[in-house]
């Protein structure tokens, strides 16, 4: 017998899809790391989108919680910070329901992120490791081309940027953007000082991850 716990969400995140379906939200999180990090990045990369490949996103994005219901209102979730995260037992199953019944989620790692997060995805999908996204995936192929997969915004430890994911259903469902900082590069130019070419970079980036999602 189908659990109406897992039913009930996926009928609210569908008629989501129906009623608002391009809607973003930005996902709290505990442990101490600042998911409240680059306020003007995502408003930034909606206008942007709006701008520049057709979408119709609401230019406020709110804030939800990972084991809140309400997160099945937004088809696509955004998460970024510095340091720890943690999520509780509900909270993952919450997040799971989520990305398995069509929700997405991209993690942007600020610097530093990493360790932890890599230790919440495990227990969000034991069986499904992340893995590298290869450079002919679609989402380096929609209104702008990168041939050589994610770009480098800023530098942290020098090391090439990598976009990691996990598949469900061979669907991406989680996107972890490392060692690039595409929000940085989506904040306001005045908060890095990033040249003009480095943030078009990173919100023409930013705006393939959204045509992927809403396309797919």
């Amino acid at each position: 017998m189908i659990q109406l716990n897992r039913i009930l969400p996926l009928f609210i995140l569908m008629l989501a899809f129906q009623l608002s379906g391009q809607e973003l939200a930005i996902l709290k999180y505990n442990g101490g790391g600042d998911w409240y990090a680059n306020p003007t990045a995502l408003p930034n990369l909606i206008s942007f989108c709006n701008n520049n490949i057709g979408t119709q996103l609401i230019n406020k994005p709110q804030t939800v919680e990972a084991g809140s219901s309400s997160i099945f209102q937004y088809p696509f979730l955004h998460m970024t910070g510095h340091g720890n995260v943690v999520f509780s037992g509900e909270e993952l199953e919450n997040l799971r329901t989520y990305l398995i019944s069509g929700g997405f989620l991209h993690i942007d790692d600020n610097y530093g992120m990493k360790p932890y997060v890599t230790k919440q995805l495990e227990a969000l999908f034991p069986s499904t490791p992340l893995e590298e996204i290869g450079l002919d995936h679609p989402i380096f192929k929609q209104k702008y081309s990168f041939p050589k997969g994610l770009p480098k915004i800023h530098e942290h430890d020098g090391q090439r940027p990598q976009a990691l994911g996990i598949f469900y259903e061979q669907r991406l469902v989680l996107l972890f953007t490392f060692e690039s900082d595409l929000g940085d590069g989506w904040e306001d130019p005045a908060v890095h000082n990033d040249p003009e070419e480095i943030r078009l970079r990173a919100l023409k980036m930013g705006a393939n991850i959204i045509s992927y999602v809403f396309k797919n």
